[in-house]
């Protein structure tokens, strides 16, 4: 399966009194990842609105696994898990330059119109992106 790849690096203010990454920045570092991969098939958050709709997250879930530091090159991973329901659930991992695990993570995003309205059947056109998605990630 392939997978996105977004580079980061750890900035400064990025740090805290501990010297290592906050613990907040590696859901923003995801959502960087998650909006590269989403971007390349027209859904990142702006396109899905132009679209007519949202993808507001209703569950986050992050593993931390080891540390990232200042001026650590970091490569989030993403891809997206098939669902049958009008969700967008992405799967990360932040890894180091070396290919150390940082952290693991997964987003799911429910489907709305602009008005916050629950969908609850995918529209074409998004069933169409996320097919077109779906196959890039699985060709080898």
């Amino acid at each position: 399966m392939k997978l996105q790849e977004t580079h980061v690096q750890v900035r400064f203010n990025e740090i805290d009194a501990y010297n290592v990454a906050w613990h907040g920045h590696y859901v923003a570092w995801m959502e960087v990842g998650r909006n590269d991969l989403a971007g390349r098939f027209g859904m990142d958050a702006r396109q899905l609105a132009e679209l007519g709709y949202l993808g507001p997250v209703v569950s986050l879930e992050v593993k931390y696994l080891s540390p990232a530091r200042f001026k650590d090159d970091l490569v989030v991973r993403t891809t997206l898990r098939p669902t049958e329901a009008a969700t967008l659930v992405f799967l990360n991992e932040i890894v180091s330059a070396d290919g150390r695990k940082l952290a693991t993570g997964v987003t799911t995003h429910a489907l709305t119109d602009l008005n916050g309205i629950m969908q609850f059947k995918l529209p074409a056109i998004l069933s169409e992106r996320i097919d077109n998605m779906l196959q890039w990630l699985n060709n080898q």
